[in-house]
């Protein structure tokens, strides 16, 4: 039976081995299939028409217009692109947390990805000596840098070749044909596909630590920068109050908390259906659907910003009946009503990430952040300090560049790349909500449950007075920032792990995995390391109070402890999302943050006497036992099981 390489490993959800490629998400199916069956009705246009059936009224276990949207999206994919694969990832508050999806991408690839996907194929085999090309090598991780998103993707149709550059017949392999040591160009794509799957079948192709390394760390470097940018928009402020004394810093921290509680990471839930919705209409070939969804993504977010504007305007009352030292709530409470004026510019950005995403068009946001990130920071400077305006300039700042934010988002897509997609405002964007909420509930779940666990020890630091409040603030700032370095090398190594089985490679899929786990313990050294070396120069960065600045470098050692469980239990996070076990990874976070972390911390803290030592031994000892469950876990897993898990999944297509 020939060897198929077309569909890759589920990577998102361990129990969809078993589906047709076309299976997805079953609402996901039906809403898309729905927005097929109206663009078809209407020829290909965006307009409404009166007689559109209710949402209520369309039955999402009706599977004839899900048959009929497979037959539109029936391709043949290609090779090793039906294991490659974009991760659906985004951060939320400090931790940027990832949800998974349980609904595939369907198969579309730009010509420039293909591209770059045969010119990995070309580099493996030419590696292992199953090919022998005199051309000029092509950089085999220079295709990995671009290629950061939601979910996951699997291959378009083979391009037809030219017919100059088209093999004959008597081209394929027999007994007497040389696997090895082929001295002919290679260059055809077709010709690429079969010696890559004979390559396969021979079991010939394999991976070496420095080619991994080389792979996962440049993937990791644009994800790095990324993150980094993306939240220093909330160190800004930090960085710039923190300054004006202690009871600023404090509110700044109390704020950034609501914000990210009620605001951020409600937003950033809910848009994660996008990245199953826009992807699904990208892969089915109506390009203007993709505009479609993000429409009502951006409406409906500004519906939910109603109550979250509500809860901001009256946070002085909210604030002030949770929060002991009232100074420091009416000021944190100053800070949210500023920062209504922005929610509506970071919901439309929140979506519109998702818009270029779908597309396969990554460099997008970091693009848009090299800009708003250093006019943010300047901006806070200008408007705190040479405009006078004091603490007040801060959140001004912040609402100002998440209003430009979506501005230089759509300037990217007006004049660059991702305007194909976008076929103008309509109506439609107003129907069919359902299937979207539907999708979006479970991401908005998880997100808020692994931001309260972290958030809460803001809230909880407040019972210890407003100096062990700015303390906090500083402490979970540092770490945060440390957390940006592991995370993206987490992303990378799921990636990396995921395209490897999905290509039935189990040797090199195993040797991506521990070039990951060994990153991570260098990673987690170097924090360790600078942390406990600079603890008194990086908490004078955030506060010019003594005091403040001695407690920091009092807690400081014990946050530097925990880097290498939390680069570690980070990197065991995204090995087991490259597998797709990642729901062991969040049971196990889940119980460790809240049975664990939690009870640990408050008894500590109130119980013991230890102050904020006591938050953050809770944290540590919960950071530790996340990694010493994953990797015992790991190392019981059979990684050739999740290879044949994959081969059956490719026989079912």
């Amino acid at each position: 039976m020939a060897f198929n390489r077309a569909a890759p490993l589920a990577v998102e959800q361990s129990d969809e081995f078993s589906r047709p490629l076309t299976s997805g998400s079953p609402i996901a199916q039906a809403a898309i299939a729905r927005d097929l069956a109206q663009y078809s009705d209407r020829g290909g246009t965006d307009h409404t028409s009166d007689d559109d059936d209710d949402d209520d009224d369309y039955d999402a276990n009706d599977t004839s217009l899900v048959h009929e949207t497979s037959n539109i999206l029936g391709t043949t994919p290609h090779s090793l692109a039906g294991s490659y694969r974009r991760l659906g990832y985004f951060t939320s508050g400090s931790r940027g947390i990832v949800v998974p999806h349980d609904a595939e991408q369907e198969p579309c690839l730009s010509k420039q990805e293909l591209e770059r996907v045969y010119a990995e194929e070309r580099d493996l085999l030419t590696d292992n000596n199953f090919l022998t090309a005199r051309r000029t090598r092509t950089s085999s991780v220079s295709y990995l840098t671009s290629q950061i998103t939601a979910g996951l993707l699997r291959r378009m149709p083979s391009r037809e070749p030219d017919e100059e550059n088209h093999q004959p017949a008597n081209s394929e392999p027999n007994e007497t044909s040389a696997l090895l040591g082929e001295e002919t160009l290679v260059n055809d794509e077709e010709e690429i596909d079969r010696k890559w799957e004979e390559a396969v079948t021979a079991g010939l192709i394999q991976s070496t630590w420095k080619r991994e390394a080389q792979v996962i760390g440049q993937y990791s470097l644009p994800l790095i920068v990324t993150f980094l940018l993306q939240y220093s928009l909330t160190v800004a402020s930090i960085f710039t109050v923190g300054h004006l004394g202690t009871i600023e810093l404090g509110a700044v921290s109390l704020a950034s908390m609501t914000v990210s509680i009620t605001g951020s990471a409600v937003y950033q839930g809910l848009a994660t259906s996008l990245d199953t919705l826009c992807a699904q209409a990208y892969g089915s070939g109506k390009k203007q659907l993709v505009g479609l969804q993000m429409q009502r993504m951006v409406f409906f977010l500004w519906v939910v910003t109603i109550p979250i504007a509500l809860i901001w305007f009256f946070a002085d009352k909210i604030l002030v009946a949770i929060i002991p030292e009232t100074e420091v709530a009416l000021l944190a409470a100053q800070y949210l009503k500023v920062l209504i004026f922005g929610a509506p510019g970071y919901a439309c950005f929140e979506s519109g990430k998702r818009f270029v995403q779908a597309q396969g068009i990554f460099t997008a946001s970091l693009y848009v952040l090299l800009i708003c990130a250093p006019l943010n920071a300047f901006m806070n400077w200008y408007f705190v300090w040479k405009l006078n305006l004091g603490f007040i300039g801060a959140p001004i700042a912040v609402a100002i560049t998440e209003n430009l934010l979506p501005l230089f988002l759509f300037l990217y897509v007006y004049f660059v790349a991702g305007r194909e997609c976008w076929n103008g405002f309509t109506w439609r964007a107003f129907e069919n909500w359902g299937p979207m909420i539907r999708l979006a509930l479970p991401g908005l779940i998880m997100v808020e449950a692994e931001c309260l666990a972290f958030e809460v020890l803001t809230l909880t630091s407040s019972y210890l007075g407003t100096e062990a409040l700015a303390a906090q603030s500083v402490l979970s700032t540092i770490s945060s920032i440390t957390f940006q370095i592991p995370f993206p090398l987490s992303i990378a190594g799921s990636t990396r792990v995921a395209n490897l089985i999905g290509a039935t490679l189990a040797g090199a899929a195993r040797t991506a995995a521990k070039v990951t786990l060994s990153g991570a313990v260098i990673v987690g050294i170097l924090n360790m390391i600078l942390l406990s070396s600079l603890r008194f120069s990086l908490a004078g960065l955030f506060t010019s109070d003594e005091q403040v600045i001695e407690m920091v470098a009092a807690v400081l050692p014990l946050c530097a402890a925990f880097q290498l469980f939390d680069a570690l239990a980070a990197s065991c996070n995204g090995i087991l999302r490259g597998m797709g076990r990642q729901e062991i990874g969040g049971y196990v976070q889940v119980f460790c943050y809240y049975a664990v972390a939690m009870p640990i911390s408050m008894g500590t803290t109130f119980g013991l006497g230890w102050g904020l030592w006591g938050l953050w031994s809770g944290v540590a000892i919960a950071l530790g036992l996340v990694f010493m469950i994953e990797v015992v876990f790991l190392s019981r897993t059979s990684w050739e099981k999740s290879v044949e898990e994959a081969r059956k999944r490719n026989a079912v297509a």
